[in-house]
């Protein structure tokens, strides 16, 4: 009981801290006890009290603390549905970028600004809506032709034709950016992934998926347990194995439809936090679901607050920001996985 205390209370005070350095820090820097102060405020209706400078007010709820939120919702999004698809698959290598999800949910956006579709009775959910939509609809046919490569769709063949079909549509992204006219830097700008300049309506575009995906998973976790030492081991224990399975890669891939509709692409997110997260608290995924919410929130609010700085005045993609701390975890996860296969 009081490991498990020492858990949460460790992760909460990691994305505690790190949203309060990061809506601190920037061209105009802002003292944390004010930012106490404006979010007591505006959030809570608390006195302000005297000494607050009305131009900090609207820098940290208008501009920072928006942007903080959104990163750490996107965060929490991927690296859940990346620890439930390494659980459901049985290997650490499996995430929703891997996997080709994240690559379906691009194309449904891609098309959706290039078209420049609007569904009426959605509105603003118009876009998360068919980026979900793409995204399922690539994990059924992943899981489709895997199937028909392999009858016992081991894992490796699930992840290999997640490859492939990532970099099919890719091409596809490609064929869209080469067909596009005016609306070509912000196809790009939206691919390369980023959290800047999207203010409190892309909060909530995205919280009511994180919430209905989040408790999917998070109602699924002794069968995740189960899974996690195979199938046959599941069914024995009581587990509608098949049903499960449909019901953790829907909630997969809501998550990351939602999480690419409001930042565009941002990789390795999935891959990297479930497996530090394993690593520093242990594969129980009662405790590593929660866990990796809160430390993928921390992470990319984090991540996000050094595309900002690194380089200041210009500011990066956050995705390229993942993408150099994920692709050397990637590498050094395949390397330790084909010595302990060598043994």
């Amino acid at each position: 009981m009081k490991s498990n205390l020492l858990k949460y209370t460790l992760s909460l005070a990691f994305l505690i801290s790190t949203m309060l350095i990061a809506i601190s820090v920037g061209s105009v820097s802002v003292p944390i006890p004010e930012i106490i102060k404006i979010i007591g405020s505006e959030v809570f209706h608390l006195p302000i009290g005297d000494g607050v400078d009305p131009k900090s007010i609207s820098i940290v709820y208008d501009i920072r603390l928006p942007r903080v939120i959104l990163a750490g919702l996107v965060g929490a999004s991927l690296a859940i549905a990346g620890a439930a698809f390494q659980g459901l698959l049985r290997n650490p290598l499996a995430d929703p970028y891997i996997l080709g999800v994240s690559s379906g949910a691009s194309v449904g956006a891609v098309s959706t600004l290039f078209f420049n579709i609007s569904i009426p009775f959605l509105g603003m959910y118009t876009l998360p809506f068919l980026s979900i939509l793409s995204a399922l609809a690539t994990i059924m046919i992943v899981l489709f032709f895997a199937k028909k490569i392999d009858k016992t769709m081991r894992v490796e063949s699930i992840i290999l034709t997640g490859i492939i079909f990532s970099s099919f549509l890719g091409s596809i992204i490609s064929l869209i950016i080469a067909l596009t006219g005016e609306e070509l830097q912000q196809i790009i700008g939206w691919l390369l992934g980023s959290v800047s300049m999207r203010g409190w309506k892309y909060v909530g575009i995205i919280l009511p998926f994180l919430i209905v995906g989040g408790l999917l998973l998070l109602m699924n976790t002794r069968e995740l347990n189960a899974m996690s030492f195979g199938e046959e081991r599941a069914q024995h224990l009581g587990v509608d194995v098949e049903k499960r399975k449909m019901l953790i890669l829907a909630a997969g891939s809501i998550l990351t439809g939602a999480a690419v509709a409001v930042s565009g692409t941002i990789g390795f997110v999935g891959l990297v936090i479930p497996h530090l997260t394993r690593k520093l608290w242990g594969p129980d995924h009662i405790h590593l679901l929660p866990l990796s919410i809160i430390t993928g929130a921390g992470f990319l609010i984090l991540t996000d607050l050094l595309s900002r700085t690194i380089i200041s005045p210009q500011v990066l993609p956050v995705g390229v920001i993942t993408a150099l701390v994920g692709a050397p975890v990637f590498a050094m996860i395949l390397i330790k996985q084909k010595k302990e296969k060598g043994r």
